[in-house]
């Protein structure tokens, strides 16, 4: 017996003692398939139609193209690449068989983690960007150019391919596991040593990652308080004051959506891949980890909220009368010596 065939062997010996784990009743299958068919309609139409606004539409408007738009869309690419994601996750669910378990855990979950974290991180640097247009609203800051927002999205995407690209190359490279497998096994079953441990290291960075964008979410959203109780102290009904009112608005907008979808699939994703859960765990703990893998996959429905608030040309779309200006850029807010007059 090889090594590999060994990993697996071992892998399917401990979690023996918890077989429901990784066992999906029929009333709960039927349940997730539905669930990720709706999603998958649902984030297909409604980000398929925000890239459709960014790139199509609003290419044909004056280019003067600001950084947060760069950044909500590749937000928009990232979401709409997790839809097409889902159908593998949903033929996963649909059948129980050992290759299609294979194709889903290489390729499927690769890709909708690798942009469910595209997602995270563009979602922090909007707001960045958004705290920086307040605290340095001359726009003076290298980090406020579009150069330096396309140099860090091409970073981000690149990234995050290599571990991707990485754990893939290394699951192509284990041997064929077993023919025969409980159904709807955990992925984490078909790994072998060396793989296992990537697992982990990956998922302690992208916990870390996913810690730091959470903090700097907070600690923007606290300086925007503090900048508003300011001007509100000085000129309570300035326009100023109201503007940066509609910027905390905004800004809890975004911190509410992302604190919804991704802090609960976190809380429980990290003690299942660290503490041995998956070797361990009920199938009560399994059904919550894919309840909240359903609940951070929502931010595909959300997002699109956070475009039509942050995003002036966004919202034009649905008042036929009104299309940004010539003096707008693509985003619609107008070039002004104080870019805190945020759409």
């Amino acid at each position: 017996m090889s090594a590999g065939e060994r990993q697996i062997e071992s892998n399917l010996t401990n979690g023996s003692a918890a077989a429901d784990c990784g066992r999906v009743d029929e009333p709960a299958r039927i349940f997730f398939l539905l669930v990720y068919t709706l999603v998958f309609l649902v984030g297909l139409l409604l980000n398929g139609f925000t890239l459709k606004v960014y790139y199509c539409r609003a290419g044909r408007q004056p280019r003067g193209s600001d950084v947060v738009t760069v950044y909500l869309k590749n937000l928009a690419a990232a979401d709409f690449l997790v839809s097409l994601c889902l159908p593998a996750r949903i033929a996963n669910y649909a059948t129980g068989f050992v290759a299609v378990r294979r194709v889903y855990c290489t390729f499927g979950a690769s890709a909708f983690y690798l942009n469910m974290y595209a997602s995270i991180l563009f979602m922090g640097y909007i707001a960045a960007n958004r705290y920086l247009k307040i605290v340095h609203p001359l726009g003076t800051h290298f980090l406020q150019t579009v150069r330096a927002a396309h140099a860090i999205t091409v970073a981000t995407w690149l990234l995050l391919l290599a571990p991707v690209g990485v754990y893939v190359v290394m699951s192509l490279l284990t041997e064929e596991p077993p023919a025969s497998l409980p159904a709807f096994p955990s992925c984490n079953l078909l790994h072998s040593a060396v793989l296992h441990r990537l697992y982990q290291v990956v998922h302690s960075a992208s916990a870390a990652l996913f810690l730091l964008v959470l903090v700097s979410l907070v600690f923007f959203y606290r300086g925007v308080s503090h900048r508003l109780a300011a001007a509100q102290r000085r000129q309570p009904a300035s326009s100023g004051s109201r503007k940066l009112a509609k910027s905390r608005r905004n800004m809890l907008v975004l911190v509410s959506v992302f604190c919804a979808c991704f802090v609960p699939y976190h809380l429980v994703r990290i003690p299942y891949a660290f503490l041995g859960g998956w070797r361990r765990c009920s199938q009560a703990f399994f059904y919550l980890k894919e309840l909240t893998v359903m609940v951070s996959i929502l931010s595909v429905c959300l997002d699109p909220l956070i475009y039509f608030l942050f995003c002036k040309a966004f919202r034009a779309q649905f008042s036929p009368g009104r299309r940004p200006s010539s003096t707008q850029g693509t985003n619609g807010e107008r070039r002004s010596s104080d870019p805190r007059k945020l759409g």
